[in-house]
């Protein structure tokens, strides 16, 4: 008896070390293989990132010591939270959104105006150019379907084949949400060039963009497209896209000027001093886009409460905020409508100008009249 008990034992034991080894093996061939988890840079480009100030023992570093690593204890919190079921996480039915049609883009040529996709993906239109914004236009964002929670709203305002040429493409990170495979792949032939923090156009060589289209740059760096200045401006975050490939890229925000405008746009940041240089160097701005969304007590370093994102609206020195980050995934544990609720009353505090347009909206950011933006769209919605 004591020795079937043993065999069946060791059977167990030899039948789960077979489906774990399986389980890894596939996960080392999905990552090794899989083209969504991007590039790695050359031996030439990691040597010239040796000459940034944000570089050291080969990864890229935030200005101020920074936690990115949890507990045990958190991390089990953290996976809790997203498989357990929590009240209002995610919009019960579609979010609406307004449609734009291919053409009013490709014919546009009046005054600067913008587009908002959810969480932080836009179109800008100005002086008679056409710029996408971390262009994050698919379903879930994550390296396969099955390993992240699907976007609120099922149609967007316009689909990647719908839209017509695109001038240039800024990306703030590399992270999923903020640079698809997917879209990258539908887009690269209608882009004139990609702009991006250092290391990022690894991804977009992977991915068979011409390398004549993309320009790196460091922070502070400035570069000229047309009549346009863009300023790749500190933040304060991290990236990776694969199991070992942490902080190998830059992260950045961005500063976009023109002759009529000046823009801020914060990608994915923990709140920090770097906002109020920004503001002193570039400010003031006309239209600030700021993280606001998917903040939690167990990572405040990387992503701002709604309180700091209106602080930093104020840092920048901005004339209208416009809280992103929200409205589009679940990638934390708060309410989905928390982000912007708290904003609003925050801002009201400070007085400051916000906009919370609808997904689709057209944004015209010269002939927005004070609190024309607390339209409360998304009240009411399950």
């Amino acid at each position: 008896m004591k020795r079937k008990l043993l065999k069946f034992l060791n059977r167990m034991v030899l039948s789960i070390v077979i489906v774990v080894a399986a389980i890894a093996l596939i996960v080392v061939l999905f990552v090794q293989f899989s083209p969504q988890f991007g590039g790695k840079a050359s031996k030439e480009a990691i040597e010239s990132y040796k000459n940034s100030k944000n570089y050291k023992d080969g990864v890229f570093k935030n200005t101020k010591d920074v936690k990115l690593d949890m507990s045990l204890k958190d991390m089990g919190k953290a996976l809790m939270g997203f498989f357990k079921s929590q009240p209002n996480t995610k919009p019960e039915h579609d979010l609406p959104s307004t449609k734009i049609d291919s053409l009013n883009i490709a014919n546009y040529k009046g005054d600067t105006r913008l587009v908002w996709f959810g969480h932080s993906t836009f179109l800008l239109q100005t002086q008679g150019k056409t710029i996408l914004i971390d262009p994050m236009l698919s379903s879930v964002p994550a390296p396969h379907p099955t390993l992240g929670s699907k976007r609120f709203s099922q149609e967007l305002p316009i689909t990647i084949e719908q839209l017509p040429k695109i001038d240039a493409v800024l990306i703030s990170h590399d992270h999923y949400d903020h640079l698809d495979y997917e879209s990258i792949k539908a887009l690269k032939d209608k882009v004139g060039h990609f702009y991006m923090p250092l290391g990022v156009g690894a991804h977009l060589l992977e991915w068979k963009v011409d390398k004549n289209k993309i320009t790196e740059l460091d922070w502070w760096e400035e570069t000229t497209f047309n009549d346009f200045k863009f300023v790749c401006t500190p933040a304060q975050h991290f990236s990776g896209r694969g199991l070992s490939d942490r902080a190998k890229t830059l992260w950045s925000s961005w500063v976009i000027q023109s002759k009529n405008d000046n823009i801020f746009f914060s990608g994915d940041s923990g709140y920090a001093d770097h906002f109020k240089t920004i503001g002193e160097k570039y400010g003031p701005f006309d239209f600030a886009m700021i993280e606001c969304g998917q903040y939690n007590e167990m990572w405040p370093d990387i992503h701002m409460f709604p309180e700091e994102t209106v602080q930093a609206g104020l840092d920048v020195n901005a004339k209208k905020v416009m809280p992103i980050h929200w409205g589009a995934f679940k990638l934390a544990m708060h309410t989905w409508t928390d982000p912007v609720e708290r904003f609003i009353k925050a801002s009201k505090k400070e007085k400051i100008n916000v906009i919370v347009p609808k997904i689709g909206d057209l944004i015209y950011i010269n002939s927005l009249e004070e609190n024309e933006g607390y339209k409360f769209w998304f009240e009411g919605l399950d």
